[in-house]
């Protein structure tokens, strides 16, 4: 993303695992991580949108760290349907950030993967301030629900123009759970053209989630 880019190798449940990792200006307000969308359709940590969130996320004074899942890359391993891409996210987080304040982020796939994680992390006690979910692929896999408490915590964005996931199916599955979704009129699935408007809507919130967790205590709604 910038020449200060750390590129890393950590190990994971199925080897190496390629990571990049960005630090804020100043004293990170903890650690946030990125998942990518569907590595069988050219997902990897280098997408333009999990770039965008990157920055964003790096801008608002977080240490960013984006992976590539097992099997994309140089990460070992072979796609394992989400199931192993939330073990690989879980590692990281327990190897990277095993105290301290998150923030997530998942673009399509990552989305997925995302909210699969949470209700784990959930059950650790850790604390996540921030969600964004950009493009959630809610009509191909079975997104978890948001876990209460965190629910006002979840910026979730979707294009109208989305041909690959239709805006409908986030609809249906945000429903029921009472989720606002943000609809970007001239979006589609990769927001072309769409990007520094998509980076500032994803700032703005992350900054304004950490400012209500500094006047919150853990855990509440």
């Amino acid at each position: 993303m910038n020449q200060q880019t750390q590129r890393l190798i950590y190990q994971g449940q199925a080897g190496r695992m390629q990571v990049l990792r960005d630090d804020p200006l100043g004293t990170p307000k903890g650690c946030a991580f990125v998942a990518h969308p569907h590595p069988l359709y050219g997902g990897t940590m280098d997408n333009k949108v999990v770039q965008t969130l990157a920055r964003a996320h790096v801008q608002a004074g977080w240490t960013v760290f984006r992976f590539n899942f097992r099997g994309v890359g140089e990460s070992e391993g072979a796609h394992d349907a989400g199931i192993g891409e939330c073990e690989d996210l879980l590692a990281l987080i327990q190897l990277t950030a095993p105290q301290g304040d998150l923030a997530l982020a998942g673009f399509s796939f990552g989305s997925f993967v995302v909210s699969q994680a949470l209700a784990r992390l959930h059950a650790w006690g850790r604390e996540v301030c921030s969600l964004v979910f950009v493009g959630t692929a809610a009509s191909r896999f079975a997104v978890a629900d948001i876990p209460p408490a965190w629910a006002s915590r979840l910026l979730l964005l979707h294009g109208l123009d989305d041909d690959t996931v239709p805006l409908q199916s986030v609809l249906e599955w945000a429903k029921p759970q009472n989720l606002p979704v943000t609809v970007v009129p001239a979006g589609g699935h990769f927001f072309h053209g769409q990007l520094p408007p998509l980076r500032r809507w994803v700032y703005r919130h992350v900054q304004a989630m950490a400012l209500e967790a500094t006047d919150t205590p853990a855990n509440n709604v």
